[in-house]
């Protein structure tokens, strides 16, 4: 019987293993997560786990029974040792040998850690597991003042949660505006003004320049020279491909394992996917952090794996959740694009980017509907009027409805 084993707990690894499995039914499919548990999904992390809605564990990735539901082998502080490519033998840490005749690897990304505050300092967190959500939860339940690093998705989130708690939350960000790399400014003001309304301290353009422990406290002196004192610090300044393993055997690696269009590694019993690959995007080369590319992308390399030949084609996108505000994006970055603004009243927000009479980029602030259907204008290419997107009286399903019929 063919082995197919997922290295990676992530949704890239399991819904590899899920796709594998409905693509070679005869298979066996093994998942090694590093993890103690079933797969979760993780976005909930740094909002409903940290404000006590939900548990990690209330959403398992592959449903209510888990990998084993679906056929799939689940084994839990499984992690990988090496990797002998010609025998396809792997190692696990605890000495256990396993071959296989395809390989997935899912190793995700790790979090990009700041010198001055290394993981595992005391008062400092890094988001990333259940376990850092658990420990952070705890935290906050007995904190005065929070130090975020970070104004990207996951630093915002957190302040967004602490501040529903009632913490006093600072922010600081080296770039000049929050979100600068996802965001458009138009949406990124709006977010800007959510979070200041609700007391969050917003300090741009400056980071850490030293850190000093004491007794009940933890102080960052920042480059503008200002003294803050926290009495817990999060840190959410981005994540690095886990592609240390793959080097190590001798994949082709370029900050991230790459592969082709399929999914294929340098060696052609290897498959990979989501955070940690660099794949073709329609401009070269481009590495993805987000869970809809860890999804899509995982199941294409999962078929692949199984003896499918599926390409993977991707229109990115990404999304958060802070206070009342559903923020999202869609679509391809492009230069010398026209950026169209939809007005909208209330906390609700909207623009469009247009280049050769086509839409290639949308992004918007709880329009849900409106991006699905921009995501589908954009995958069938449909000419569209830029005034029309402009137009607040012209729904874009009705405009996708009269292209397609």
């Amino acid at each position: 019987m063919t082995r197919i084993i997922i290295i990676g707990g992530g949704p890239a690894g399991t819904f590899a293993a899920l796709a594998a499995k409905k693509q070679n039914p005869d298979a066996g499919v093994v998942l090694l997560t590093e993890e103690p548990c079933e797969p979760y999904e993780k976005p909930p992390l740094s909002k409903g786990v940290l404000v006590g809605k939900v548990r990690a564990a209330d959403a398992p990735i592959a449903g209510p029974g888990g990998l084993a539901a679906h056929g799939v082998a689940l084994e839990c502080g499984a992690r990988c040792r090496t990797i002998d490519r010609t025998s396809h033998t792997l190692t696990l840490e605890d000495g256990r040998r396993m071959t296989y005749g395809a390989l997935v690897m899912a190793t995700g990304a790790v979090v990009r850690e700041l010198p001055h505050l290394p993981a595992g300092m005391p008062r400092v967190h890094y988001l990333r597991t259940e376990a850092d959500a658990q420990y952070l939860t705890s935290t906050l339940a007995g904190t005065r003042r929070l130090l975020v690093v970070g104004a990207g998705l996951i630093g915002l989130e957190v302040a967004a949660s602490a501040a529903e708690l009632g913490v006093p939350t600072t922010v600081l960000e080296l770039a000049p505006r929050i979100l600068a790399r996802v965001c458009h400014e138009e949406i990124s003001s709006l977010v800007e003004s959510a979070h200041r309304s609700r007391g969050v301290d917003l300090r741009l353009g400056c980071a850490v320049a030293s850190v000093a422990e004491g007794d009940k406290t933890i102080e960052v002196v920042t480059t503008n020279e200002d003294r803050l004192a926290a009495d817990a610090i999060v840190v959410g300044t981005g994540a690095k491909p886990n592609d240390r393993l793959a080097a190590d055997i001798g994949l082709a690696v370029d900050e991230g394992i790459v592969v082709d269009e399929y999914c294929r590694t340098s060696d052609p019993a290897i498959f990979a996917a989501g955070d940690v690959t660099r794949f073709p995007g329609p401009h070269g080369p481009v590495r993805l952090e987000n869970w809809r590319h860890a999804l899509d992308q995982g199941a294409v390399a999962g078929r692949n794996a199984a003896g499918g030949r599926d390409a993977y084609r991707t229109i990115p996108s990404f999304w958060s959740e802070q206070y009342d505000l559903y923020i999202q994006g869609v679509g391809w970055p492009a230069a010398e694009a026209q950026r169209v603004n939809r007005p909208l009243p209330g906390n609700a927000a909207l623009t469009f980017d247009v280049r050769d009479g086509r839409l290639v980029g949308a992004m918007g602030i709880n329009v849900q509907k409106d991006l699905a259907a921009a995501r589908r204008l954009i995958e069938r290419q449909v000419p569209v009027d830029p005034a029309a997107l402009a137009d607040p009286s012209q729904p874009l399903a009705a405009m996708l409805k009269r292209a397609t019929g």
